[in-house]
């Protein structure tokens, strides 16, 4: 019973926090202000930084609280490990990116395209899972990929709608970086997420451990990326300008625990329910972007892409049962 509560509860917060961080970022990044607008690179290394500490105050906890055990375990798999620490490097960098993406992207989609869109991740992640894992996908896998680009593709049939050539034309340009911003990241996703599963199977090593070591690389590399993107404008502003109680909300409350739910959701829930919430936080950010946020205007060819994409979801998680021996009755 305990089991069951902690299955809805993480999921629960799953469709939170992605329905959240997805339309917090979007409002935040296109929210009309007489002040400076805060740096995404900027709030990149924040959120790692922050992970960072989550992830070490998890540690101690599953010490015992010992500083002296936390101390020694970090010695004994981070410095004495250079090797496996190494290894982090890649999928970290990668990740980095990633997020940097993903504010690109929703600087130029609506909440509820870029929602549909991203969830191209499953296809990149089941391809790259089958070329460097060696897993296995069964028919109703292929299918519902199949099913995926279908929908996708829906989702992204231009609109025929009158309106003045310029304007179009900028949006048609804006859409594009927005739809690049998100592919790119699809394909980063996928590819660093087996890479870190295969790094996980291939040792012992706590899962808190390996995101501060994931963490460490990718507050270096958005150091560097900030410094090198934005440096001009660090300079002359510093680092938290254009701050708000929105900007740490995304940072602090939403992408960087977004990790620990996640990891919560692997634990008790199965690939139905993690489909059925990725399937809500959809259909809740399509309607708050309309309602809301009042930036998108769905068509049919939206919803039946939409329709697709939720049933390619479920289908993707789906576990045909054997059929049961009948020399065993």
């Amino acid at each position: 019973m305990a089991s069951a509560k902690l299955k809805y509860l993480s999921l629960g917060i799953l469709v939170f926090q992605t329905t959240s961080l997805v339309l917090t970022m979007r409002y935040s990044r296109t929210l009309q202000g007489d002040g400076l607008r805060y740096l995404a690179s900027s709030a990149v290394v924040v959120a790692e930084f922050l992970k960072i500490l989550t992830c070490l105050g998890l540690v101690f906890k599953d010490h015992s609280y010992s500083g002296r055990a936390l101390s020694s375990i970090l010695r004994q798999e981070i410095l004495h490990k250079p090797i496996d620490t190494l290894k982090l490097a890649i999928p970290s960098g990668i990740y980095t990116l990633q997020n940097n993406l993903l504010y690109v992207a929703l600087s130029n989609l609506d909440a509820a395209t870029y929602q549909v869109t991203y969830q191209l991740k499953i296809l990149t992640t089941a391809l790259f899972s089958v070329s460097m894992l060696g897993r296995r996908l069964g028919v109703y896998q292929w299918l519902s990929l199949l099913i995926l680009m279908a929908g996708i593709a829906l989702v992204q049939w231009p609109a025929d709608s009158p309106s003045d050539p310029q304007k179009e034309q900028l949006t048609a340009g804006s859409q594009f970086v927005g739809l690049g911003a998100v592919l790119v990241a699809c394909c980063s996703s996928g590819f660093a997420g087996v890479y870190f599963e295969k790094i996980l199977k291939e040792t012992k090593q706590s899962v808190w451990v390996r995101n501060i070591q994931l963490g460490m690389f990718g507050l270096f590399f958005g150091i560097f990326g900030m410094l090198a993107y934005d440096g001009d404008r660090v300079q002359e502003h510093g680092m938290f300008q254009g701050y708000n109680t929105l900007t740490w909300i995304v940072s602090v409350l939403i992408i960087a625990l977004g990790g620990l739910v996640i990891a919560a959701v692997i634990k008790y829930a199965d690939n139905i329910l993690k489909g059925f919430a990725t399937s809500l936080s959809i259909i809740l950010s399509t309607f708050i972007s309309y309602f809301w946020l009042e930036d998108f205007k769905p068509t049919s060819m939206f919803f039946l892409g939409t329709v697709l994409v939720i049933m390619a979801t479920f289908l993707y998680g789906y576990e045909s049962k054997p059929a049961p021996n009948p020399s065993r009755a």
